[in-house]
């Protein structure tokens, strides 16, 4: 074979491949993303992890830490004011008006407190009430907000409370404290448990 007819060989095979290349051009290489590395998922799984606790953090702050400053000093006096009331309510009767004092108490009781008030006033009050004519004046001396929540609310009552009976006519001061727990139903503070502290 003369140099020639291999130039012509070669020719003709670079034409052959150039004319294959223009109908089947290679498929375009696919970009090849580096492999995410181990500390740079732990670094984004962390970040993750703090933008949620941050938003918790402020849930609870706000929708639940400062809610009795949302609700403002008007709240707080309203709830307090229902304590002390409700307080001298419970506390205060005569035994010739057991029955309107204990109905005006019940109006400022609530739930379960108010079930155990009715029950107890009954069947241990009124009796002991009529039988050594017992009588009992309460006054609140102080009063402060423990807990106030848009439903809920704690206040601790100080109060003072004189018994006079006929064993004891001259009467017997006390002083004692209670915290007040409330339930706000259609806009009023009513009583849901009494408890001495």
């Amino acid at each position: 074979m003369s140099r020639s007819d291999e130039n012509d060989v070669t020719a003709e095979t670079a034409a052959e491949e150039y004319a294959s290349l223009e109908q089947n051009p290679p498929a375009p290489a696919e970009p090849v993303e580096p492999p995410v590395s181990r500390t740079r998922r732990v670094a984004i799984t962390l970040a993750a992890l703090l933008a949620v606790s941050v938003a918790l953090t402020c849930w609870l702050y706000f929708g639940t830490y400062r809610a009795d400053q949302r609700l403002g000093v008007e709240a707080e006096q309203a709830a307090m004011a229902a304590a002390a009331d409700g307080a001298v309510a419970v506390l205060t009767y005569s035994p010739k008006t057991l029955e309107k004092d204990f109905a005006a108490a019940e109006r400022h009781l609530t739930g379960d407190f108010l079930s155990y008030y009715t029950d107890f006033t009954q069947k241990v009050v009124t009796p002991a009430a009529k039988q050594k004519e017992v009588q009992t004046m309460a006054s609140v001396v102080r009063k402060g907000i423990v807990s106030l929540q848009p439903t809920h609310a704690e206040v601790l009552v100080f109060i003072n409370q004189t018994t006079i009976s006929k064993s004891n006519p001259d009467g017997a001061f006390s002083m004692s404290s209670v915290k007040v727990g409330l339930e706000k139903h259609d806009g009023r503070w009513l009583i849901s448990s009494f408890d001495p502290v």
